[in-house]
Protein backbone atom coordinates (compact mmCIF):
# COMPACT_ATOMS: atom_id res chain seq x y z
CA UNK A 1 0.00 0.00 0.00
CA UNK A 2 1.45 3.36 -1.05
CA UNK A 3 0.77 6.44 1.14
CA UNK A 4 -2.00 8.74 -0.15
CA UNK A 5 -0.39 12.02 0.98
CA UNK A 6 2.43 13.57 3.01
CA UNK A 7 1.79 15.32 6.33
CA UNK A 8 4.12 17.34 8.55
CA UNK A 9 3.21 17.25 12.25
CA UNK A 10 4.46 20.05 14.52
CA UNK A 11 3.78 18.93 18.09
CA UNK A 12 5.10 17.68 21.43
CA UNK A 13 6.11 14.13 22.26
CA UNK A 14 4.11 12.00 24.73
CA UNK A 15 6.25 9.30 26.35
CA UNK A 16 3.16 7.17 27.07
CA UNK A 17 2.30 7.06 23.35
CA UNK A 18 -1.36 8.00 23.67
CA UNK A 19 -1.29 11.67 22.68
CA UNK A 20 1.01 14.18 21.01
CA UNK A 21 3.33 13.27 18.17
CA UNK A 22 2.96 9.54 18.83
CA UNK A 23 -0.84 9.67 18.45
CA UNK A 24 -0.41 11.87 15.37
CA UNK A 25 1.98 9.46 13.61
CA UNK A 26 -0.26 6.48 14.43
CA UNK A 27 -3.35 8.27 13.13
CA UNK A 28 -1.79 9.49 9.88
CA UNK A 29 -0.29 6.04 9.23
CA UNK A 30 -3.51 4.17 10.09
CA UNK A 31 -5.44 6.37 7.66
CA UNK A 32 -3.00 5.67 4.84
CA UNK A 33 -0.70 8.70 4.69
CA UNK A 34 2.96 9.48 5.38
CA UNK A 35 3.90 11.31 8.59
CA UNK A 36 6.87 13.64 9.13
CA UNK A 37 7.55 15.46 12.40
CA UNK A 38 8.93 18.60 14.00
CA UNK A 39 9.02 18.01 17.76
CA UNK A 40 8.36 21.10 19.90
CA UNK A 41 8.73 19.57 23.37
CA UNK A 42 9.33 16.30 25.16
CA UNK A 43 6.78 15.51 27.85
CA UNK A 44 7.39 12.91 30.54
CA UNK A 45 3.96 11.47 31.25
CA UNK A 46 1.81 8.40 31.61
CA UNK A 47 -1.94 7.83 31.83
CA UNK A 48 -2.05 9.29 35.36
CA UNK A 49 -0.56 12.69 34.48
CA UNK A 50 2.36 14.83 33.26
CA UNK A 51 5.58 14.64 35.30
CA UNK A 52 7.59 17.26 33.38
CA UNK A 53 7.97 19.13 30.08
CA UNK A 54 11.27 19.80 28.30
CA UNK A 55 11.08 22.39 25.52
CA UNK A 56 13.07 22.04 22.28
CA UNK A 57 15.16 25.06 21.22
CA UNK A 58 12.88 27.22 18.98
CA UNK A 59 15.62 27.53 16.31
CA UNK A 60 15.80 23.75 16.08
CA UNK A 61 12.01 23.56 15.71
CA UNK A 62 12.33 26.00 12.78
CA UNK A 63 15.12 23.85 11.30
CA UNK A 64 13.10 20.66 11.63
CA UNK A 65 10.16 22.21 9.75
CA UNK A 66 12.17 23.87 6.97
CA UNK A 67 14.82 21.18 6.40
CA UNK A 68 12.23 18.39 6.28
CA UNK A 69 9.87 20.32 3.98
CA UNK A 70 12.66 21.29 1.56
CA UNK A 71 13.19 17.61 0.82
CA UNK A 72 9.64 16.19 1.15
CA UNK A 73 6.99 18.87 0.52
CA UNK A 74 3.99 18.25 2.82
CA UNK A 75 0.45 18.27 1.39
CA UNK A 76 -0.83 19.46 4.76
CA UNK A 77 0.45 20.45 8.20
CA UNK A 78 -0.97 19.63 11.62
CA UNK A 79 0.10 21.86 14.53
CA UNK A 80 -0.30 20.69 18.12
CA UNK A 81 1.49 21.74 21.31
CA UNK A 82 3.29 25.11 21.10
CA UNK A 83 4.24 25.90 24.70
CA UNK A 84 5.85 29.36 24.43
CA UNK A 85 5.66 32.59 22.44
CA UNK A 86 9.21 32.03 21.10
CA UNK A 87 8.15 28.66 19.70
CA UNK A 88 5.05 30.19 18.08
CA UNK A 89 7.14 32.94 16.46
CA UNK A 90 9.55 30.39 15.01
CA UNK A 91 6.71 28.21 13.73
CA UNK A 92 5.09 31.24 12.03
CA UNK A 93 8.46 32.13 10.47
CA UNK A 94 8.84 28.55 9.19
CA UNK A 95 5.28 28.48 7.80
CA UNK A 96 5.98 31.72 5.90
CA UNK A 97 9.10 30.08 4.49
CA UNK A 98 7.59 26.77 3.28
CA UNK A 99 4.18 28.07 2.12
CA UNK A 100 1.80 25.12 2.63
CA UNK A 101 -1.89 26.00 2.18
CA UNK A 102 -3.64 23.33 4.29
CA UNK A 103 -2.76 23.91 7.96
CA UNK A 104 -4.82 22.52 10.85
CA UNK A 105 -4.21 23.96 14.33
CA UNK A 106 -5.10 22.05 17.48
CA UNK A 107 -4.49 24.69 20.20
CA UNK A 108 -3.30 22.29 22.92
CA UNK A 109 -3.43 24.09 26.27
CA UNK A 110 -4.32 21.64 29.03
CA UNK A 111 -3.46 17.94 29.37
CA UNK A 112 -6.22 15.41 30.11
CA UNK A 113 -5.01 15.20 33.73
CA UNK A 114 -5.26 18.99 34.13
CA UNK A 115 -1.62 20.10 33.66
CA UNK A 116 -1.26 23.45 31.85
CA UNK A 117 0.84 23.07 28.69
CA UNK A 118 1.07 26.69 27.43
CA UNK A 119 1.79 30.11 28.98
CA UNK A 120 -0.34 33.28 28.75
CA UNK A 121 2.04 35.15 26.40
CA UNK A 122 1.88 32.22 23.98
CA UNK A 123 -1.94 32.18 24.11
CA UNK A 124 -2.01 35.88 23.21
CA UNK A 125 0.32 35.37 20.23
CA UNK A 126 -1.60 32.33 19.07
CA UNK A 127 -4.78 34.46 18.99
CA UNK A 128 -3.25 37.50 17.32
CA UNK A 129 -0.89 35.92 14.78
CA UNK A 130 -1.13 32.15 14.29
CA UNK A 131 -4.89 31.60 13.95
CA UNK A 132 -5.12 33.77 10.81
CA UNK A 133 -2.46 31.61 9.10
CA UNK A 134 -4.32 28.28 9.41
CA UNK A 135 -7.18 26.80 7.41
CA UNK A 136 -8.90 25.12 10.38
CA UNK A 137 -8.66 25.44 14.18
CA UNK A 138 -9.94 22.63 16.44
CA UNK A 139 -10.22 23.70 20.12
CA UNK A 140 -12.13 21.75 22.74
CA UNK A 141 -14.55 23.64 24.98
CA UNK A 142 -11.99 24.70 27.68
CA UNK A 143 -9.55 25.85 24.96
CA UNK A 144 -12.28 27.78 23.14
CA UNK A 145 -13.24 29.42 26.45
CA UNK A 146 -9.62 30.53 27.05
CA UNK A 147 -9.17 31.81 23.48
CA UNK A 148 -12.46 33.74 23.33
CA UNK A 149 -12.74 34.66 27.05
CA UNK A 150 -16.32 33.39 27.10
CA UNK A 151 -18.17 30.71 29.08
CA UNK A 152 -19.49 27.80 27.00
CA UNK A 153 -22.49 25.85 28.29
CA UNK A 154 -24.71 25.34 25.23
CA UNK A 155 -24.38 24.72 21.49
CA UNK A 156 -25.34 28.38 20.96
CA UNK A 157 -22.33 29.33 23.13
CA UNK A 158 -20.10 27.09 20.98
CA UNK A 159 -21.34 28.80 17.81
CA UNK A 160 -20.76 32.23 19.39
CA UNK A 161 -17.20 31.26 20.38
CA UNK A 162 -16.54 29.89 16.88
CA UNK A 163 -17.61 33.21 15.39
CA UNK A 164 -15.27 35.04 17.78
CA UNK A 165 -12.40 32.82 16.59
CA UNK A 166 -13.32 33.76 13.02
CA UNK A 167 -13.02 37.41 14.03
CA UNK A 168 -9.39 36.59 14.95
CA UNK A 169 -8.91 35.34 11.37
CA UNK A 170 -9.85 31.65 11.54
CA UNK A 171 -11.30 30.40 8.23
CA UNK A 172 -12.92 27.23 9.60
CA UNK A 173 -13.56 26.28 13.24
CA UNK A 174 -14.40 22.93 14.83
CA UNK A 175 -15.23 23.23 18.54
CA UNK A 176 -15.13 19.77 20.12
CA UNK A 177 -17.90 19.01 22.60
CA UNK A 178 -16.34 16.13 24.54
CA UNK A 179 -16.04 18.16 27.78
CA UNK A 180 -19.80 18.69 28.02
CA UNK A 181 -21.74 16.33 30.30
CA UNK A 182 -24.47 15.39 27.80
CA UNK A 183 -25.13 11.83 26.63
CA UNK A 184 -24.82 13.05 23.05
CA UNK A 185 -21.49 14.72 22.21
CA UNK A 186 -22.01 17.71 19.94
CA UNK A 187 -19.06 18.92 17.86
CA UNK A 188 -19.74 22.22 16.11
CA UNK A 189 -18.23 23.18 12.73
CA UNK A 190 -18.53 26.82 11.64
CA UNK A 191 -17.29 28.92 8.74
CA UNK A 192 -18.67 32.05 7.01
CA UNK A 193 -21.07 30.01 4.87
CA UNK A 194 -22.03 27.07 7.06
CA UNK A 195 -22.83 25.72 10.54
CA UNK A 196 -22.85 21.96 11.06
CA UNK A 197 -23.46 20.09 14.33
CA UNK A 198 -22.07 16.54 14.49
CA UNK A 199 -23.88 14.33 17.03
CA UNK A 200 -22.10 11.31 18.53
CA UNK A 201 -23.03 8.84 21.27
CA UNK A 202 -20.87 9.28 24.38
CA UNK A 203 -19.08 6.11 25.49
CA UNK A 204 -18.59 5.63 29.25
CA UNK A 205 -14.83 5.21 29.55
CA UNK A 206 -11.74 6.81 31.08
CA UNK A 207 -9.76 5.86 27.99
CA UNK A 208 -9.89 9.09 26.01
CA UNK A 209 -6.24 10.21 26.25
CA UNK A 210 -5.14 11.82 22.99
CA UNK A 211 -8.57 12.21 21.39
CA UNK A 212 -7.92 15.86 20.47
CA UNK A 213 -4.53 15.14 18.91
CA UNK A 214 -5.97 12.15 17.09
CA UNK A 215 -8.98 14.05 15.73
CA UNK A 216 -6.92 16.95 14.38
CA UNK A 217 -4.46 14.54 12.75
CA UNK A 218 -7.31 12.52 11.22
CA UNK A 219 -8.90 15.72 9.86
CA UNK A 220 -5.50 16.81 8.47
CA UNK A 221 -5.12 13.45 6.74
CA UNK A 222 -8.52 13.71 5.04
CA UNK A 223 -7.87 17.35 4.06
CA UNK A 224 -4.47 16.37 2.61
CA UNK A 225 -6.24 13.88 0.34
CA UNK A 226 -8.45 16.63 -1.11
CA UNK A 227 -11.60 16.38 1.01
CA UNK A 228 -13.32 19.65 2.11
CA UNK A 229 -12.89 20.84 5.71
CA UNK A 230 -16.45 19.96 6.82
CA UNK A 231 -16.33 16.45 5.33
CA UNK A 232 -12.86 15.91 6.80
CA UNK A 233 -14.21 16.84 10.26
CA UNK A 234 -17.10 14.38 9.85
CA UNK A 235 -14.76 11.53 8.85
CA UNK A 236 -12.26 12.42 11.58
CA UNK A 237 -14.99 12.35 14.25
CA UNK A 238 -16.14 8.91 13.03
CA UNK A 239 -12.57 7.58 13.23
CA UNK A 240 -12.08 8.91 16.79
CA UNK A 241 -15.44 7.52 17.96
CA UNK A 242 -14.46 4.09 16.66
CA UNK A 243 -11.03 4.40 18.32
CA UNK A 244 -12.65 5.27 21.68
CA UNK A 245 -15.16 2.44 21.40
CA UNK A 246 -12.43 -0.16 20.74
CA UNK A 247 -9.84 1.24 23.19
CA UNK A 248 -7.25 -1.28 24.53
CA UNK A 249 -7.83 -0.36 28.22
CA UNK A 250 -4.16 0.34 29.06
CA UNK A 251 -2.89 2.19 32.14
CA UNK A 252 -4.33 3.23 35.50
CA UNK A 253 -5.54 6.72 34.50
CA UNK A 254 -6.79 8.27 31.25
CA UNK A 255 -5.84 5.44 28.89
CA UNK A 256 -5.15 5.64 25.15
CA UNK A 257 -7.60 5.00 22.33
CA UNK A 258 -7.22 2.45 19.51
CA UNK A 259 -5.49 4.10 16.56
CA UNK A 260 -5.52 0.79 14.67
CA UNK A 261 -9.32 0.83 14.38
CA UNK A 262 -9.13 1.63 10.65
CA UNK A 263 -6.69 -1.17 9.78
CA UNK A 264 -7.71 -4.67 8.74
CA UNK A 265 -4.86 -7.11 8.13
CA UNK A 266 -6.11 -9.66 5.62
CA UNK A 267 -3.07 -11.89 5.39
CA UNK A 268 -0.87 -13.73 7.86
CA UNK A 269 2.78 -12.80 8.27
CA UNK A 270 5.16 -15.76 8.55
Amino acid sequence: MKPNSKILIIAGSDSSGGAGIQADIKTVTALGSYAMTAITAVTIQNTTGVKSIVGINPKEIFNQIVFTSKDIKPDAIKIGMLHSSNVIRMVIKALNFIKVKSIILDPVMVAKGGAKLIDNKAIKLLKSELIKKVSLVTPNIPEAEILTETKIISVADMIYAANKLMEFGAKNVLIKGGHSKNKIVKDVFVNKKDIKIFNSTRYKTNNTHGTGCTLSSAVTTFVSCGKPAKKSCELGIKYVNSAIKTNPNYGRGHGPINHLTSIKVNKKFN
